[in-house]
């Protein structure tokens, strides 16, 4: 292995920003939406504690905002940089919902959440309100236009190609943003945001309760972390079922190798498998744990369907659909194997544990227990965020490696995609850079959050205290934040 090769080096760099980045974006998607909800009850209710909760939890929102657009930016920076080719390639498709991301949605998004953060004091109560709901509505529609051109990697549609055949011209804007594949990943990503997003409300409840601070606030909190993981978790599934359905239809190697199918299989051949182990050289199986009719089920929704397999896809694809690259992958079309495998059910079983950990949680704080939550119970919900999270990460790994070894399914090959002119050394030396500044911000990230999220949200007024919505909010709004 050349440790200097221009293209491992830059897979390895957009690989780790990427995932980094991403560490902000579902729980930007999901607080935005949580604190809209506090403050609609606070709105409707004049209850003090939703209003210390908004701003509670708003201010992790707005540290996770600020740091999301700053990683953010350097994911376009590396089109240019490592992957110039590719950008010539597809920046005729790409450039259009990346084009309405920044100058629509992301200004749309951007624009409120500024209202919302100085207008406490300056907008009526419903108009500031409705900024956060704008500002909400404005992340998700950012959300869906990177996931459309992100979509177009995994299926490419509303396009030609170019009188040269090396890039491939929009021709139809509309086939872009209603990809079948976009569509079904949109639901599937707000779902999973919201249950990492649940995942930290309830690891930041717990760790108040098992310490008796704010206990009516953060039980409140609690609770509705822990219903709002059960629900986004069923919302993981449903959409994930029908994500599932498309990547059968447009991506069925990712599917294969998401099983490690080595063969085409109908029926009760088509089984799920809890455990596989194959061949060094990955073209057959060894041993596995298997439920019958489970992959056939999930794939066509029927007990007697077939699901192609990987040798199977492997010669139909050298043969038939594409030739032209049989030789640039010796044959195999499949991406990395146990990434693929592994990263599938990590996915599947991180996301349940957070679900249970919400199971438990709403059966030992019920109105009607009759003993104590025990302290091993609160510090087990402590693990609710890294479950969720881990979960949503393996997810987008399994999504992006699933697709290898194309960078455009069909059309072009992670390897024809980097910069030609870019040597070893010098992505290297930005990769190395980007870490270390990854992780510094990582070090403020975490370190904001963390003082954040013990300091905890003020404490209710006693009887004898100011009303904080007569005095406090209107003279100093904004230095909460």
């Amino acid at each position: 292995m050349d440790l200097l090769d221009p293209l491992l080096l830059a897979r390895w760099q957009f690989g780790l920003t990427t995932l980094y980045h991403f560490l902000f974006v579902p729980l930007t998607l999901g607080m935005a939406l949580t604190v809209a909800i506090f403050q609609t009850a606070w709105f409707r209710t004049a209850n003090i504690k939703w209003l210390h909760l908004t701003r509670f939890f708003g201010k992790i929102f707005l540290i996770n905002f600020a740091m999301g657009v700053v990683t953010g930016i350097v994911q376009e920076f590396q089109f240019g940089m490592n992957w110039s080719s590719y950008s010539r390639f597809v920046g005729d498709v790409f450039g259009a919902p990346l084009a309405f991301e920044g100058l629509m949605a992301f200004f749309f998004e951007a624009t409120f959440i500024g209202l919302w953060i100085f207008g406490w004091d300056k907008l009526p109560k419903g108009l500031h309100l409705a900024s956060i709901w704008i500002a909400t509505i404005g992340a998700w529609f950012s959300a869906y236009f990177i996931l459309a051109a992100n979509a177009f990697m995994q299926n490419p549609v509303g396009y030609q190609m170019a009188a040269d055949g090396h890039r491939a011209e929009m021709t139809d804007f509309l086939a872009v943003l209603t990809n079948p594949v976009a569509l079904a990943a949109l639901p599937h990503t707000l779902f999973a945001a919201f249950m990492m997003t649940m995942g930290v409300i309830v690891s930041i409840s717990a760790w108040h309760l098992v310490r008796r601070r704010n206990i009516e606030m953060m039980r409140t909190s609690l609770r509705y972390g822990l219903w709002g993981l059960i629900i986004a978790f069923v919302g993981v599934a449903v959409s994930g079922d029908q994500l599932g359905l498309v990547m059968v239809s447009t991506q069925p190697m990712k599917m294969a190798a998401a099983e490690a199918l080595f063969n085409t299989s109908c029926g009760a051949d088509a089984s799920f498998s809890i455990f596989t182990l194959g061949t060094p050289d990955g073209t057959s199986e060894l041993f596995s744990i298997r439920i019958p009719y489970l992959l056939s089920f999930l794939s066509t929704h029927t007990l007697d369907g077939c699901v192609e397999g990987i040798n199977d896809l492997n010669n139909a694809y050298a043969t038939q659909l594409f030739p032209q690259f049989a030789d640039q992958v010796n044959g195999n079309f499949a991406p990395v194997l146990w990434v693929t495998y592994w990263s599938f059910r990590w996915m599947i079983g991180l996301g349940g544990i957070a679900a249970l950990v919400s199971v438990v949680g709403l059966w030992l704080t019920r109105k009607k227990a009759k003993r104590e939550v025990p302290a091993w119970a609160w510090r087990l919900a402590i693990w609710a965020w890294p479950a969720s999270l881990f979960a949503i990460l393996v997810g987008w790994v399994f999504t992006e490696m699933g697709r290898q070894p194309w960078i455009v399914f069909g059309l072009m090959l992670t390897q024809d995609g980097v910069s030609p002119s870019v040597p070893g050394w010098s992505v290297l030396i930005s990769l190395v850079a980007f870490t270390a500044i990854y992780a510094i911000l990582a070090f403020v990230e975490v370190g904001l959050i963390m003082k954040t999220a013990h300091k905890g949200p003020d404490p209710l007024p006693g009887p004898g205290d100011p009303d904080p919505t007569d005095h406090a909010l209107e003279d100093t709004p904004t230095t909460v934040y």
